[in-house]
């Protein structure tokens, strides 16, 4: 039998895990994190798995800390696999397992290497995406890849929406390689990294619109940041504003003459400085859910000039 560590997290680490637990590998334990207080919980709970189970579960505040990295060894794993897990295993941990330590990365690897790669791809206006299975190395997301599954991002997706869908890749793509890993034919693939890219974290003051972009390239910031997500936000006359969901539309023939709100034939728009409008389909006036009657009650008729 197949005996493998696990270091996992969020929707993804609760699939992948239980994609393990099918094809009936040991997981000797599960290393996990303890949720971070006053984070939005809106993912699966790997804790909560792992116990309905009756798994090992462990919560080192350092995984790479001597005495941990020791335990790991002495369950002699022929794989360690990390699912989502938030910190970086150092190489003596790499080095545990018999047969090699694999990462589920949520992107088409060489792309969108790094983090939040889900939300990298819908605000860079990608049309598709997927999860990919690569070997780990002491950089990160270089090793070799041994399963890709792509899967499509539409146009109005959200990075929720995408991330539901890579989920499913990551457990598809897990599903399919595992009998070859478990005897020794998964072959892996190089990484061009010449050919991709590393984006970095993503903090909630990167949602400010910058109105003088384009229409396209708001809407994707504001699906690509959307709740759960912290949201895309901007301001008119000092009023905090939260936009959550957007179309693109033609422009009007005479556009503000700088980016604007308004309201017309009762829905809430938004001029750009590009000469692009949006739809303002879900729209927060100083924290609190507002549509055209309640813009139009907070500023008067009228555009009214967003703030730069």
């Amino acid at each position: 039998m197949t005996r493998a560590v696990v270091f996992a997290y969020h929707n993804v680490g609760v699939r992948c895990l239980a994609v393990l637990l099918a094809h009936r590998v040991e997981v000797a334990l599960v290393v996990t994190h303890r949720d971070a207080p006053g984070e939005n919980l809106w993912f699966a709970r790997v804790a909560d798995f792992a116990a309905e189970r009756g798994l090992e579960t462990a919560f080192p505040e350092d995984p790479n800390a001597p005495d941990f990295v020791a335990r790991v060894e002495a369950l002699r794993p022929d794989f360690l696999f990390s699912f989502y897990y938030r910190r970086m295993l150092g190489e003596r941990l790499l080095a545990a397992p018999r047969r090699g330590a694999l990462n589920m990365h949520g992107s088409l690897l060489p792309k969108y290497r790094g983090r939040a790669p889900v939300n990298w791809a819908v605000i860079m206006g990608e049309t598709e995406t997927g999860a990919s299975l690569h070997f780990m190395t002491a950089k990160p997301d270089a090793g070799a890849v041994v399963a890709q599954q792509r899967v499509p991002i539409l146009p109005e997706d959200t990075a929720r929406e995408v991330f539901d869908k890579v989920t499913v890749a990551a457990e598809l793509a897990l599903d399919r390689v595992l009998p070859e890993l478990a005897t020794g034919r998964a072959a892996g693939v190089a990484q061009d990294l010449a050919a991709g890219s590393y984006f970095g974290a993503r903090r909630p003051a990167d949602g400010r619109i910058d109105w003088k972009t384009s229409a396209r390239a708001i809407h994707n910031l504001v699906r690509g940041v959307a709740p759960p997500y912290p949201g895309a936000f901007a301001s008119a006359r000092g009023v905090p504003l939260r936009i959550l969901r957007t179309l693109v539309e033609p422009p009007r023939a005479a556009p503000a003459p700088s980016p604007a709100l308004y309201v017309e034939g009762g829905r809430c728009y938004a001029d750009c400085a590009t000469g692009g409008r949006l739809r303002l389909l879900e729209l927060e006036i100083d924290g609190r859910p507002a549509g055209a009657a309640e813009l139009e009650a907070r500023f008067g008729p009228g555009p009214v000039t967003l703030d730069s």
